[in-house]
């Protein structure tokens, strides 16, 4: 197609007073999302670091089958990653729930 054939089917469909057709829909011709989405800052911060069942028993001095049977119905807060998949613990929620649990006189 050439620029004049292009230029005509951008007036019949509106886009024909010069203006390219984002910018006449406000719309920002950068990127919304993150350049690189595979990093989150405010995601690390927030929750720290993944762990598996081992390093969250291990942080907390248990074994995993302790950390199964006694402190997850005592809610410890994880992710299951699907309906029988691999438990997700995250460093920071694991802290202040030891960290809530000590207030609380370990109950």
């Amino acid at each position: 197609m050439t620029n004049k054939h292009n230029a005509e089917e951008l007036r019949k469909a509106g886009f024909g007073n010069g203006e390219e057709p984002l910018e006449m829909l406000r719309i920002s011709h950068q990127s919304p999302g993150q350049s690189y989405p595979q990093y989150y800052p405010h995601l690390d911060e927030a929750l720290g670091e993944p762990l598996s069942i081992r390093e969250t028993a291990k942080l907390l001095g248990c074994s995993a089958w302790t950390v199964r049977h006694s402190y997850l119905p005592r809610g410890l807060p994880y992710l299951r990653s699907g309906p029988l998949g691999k438990l997700i613990f995250y460093r920071t929620q694991v802290v202040q729930w030891i960290l809530e649990h000590q207030r609380k006189g370990g109950k």
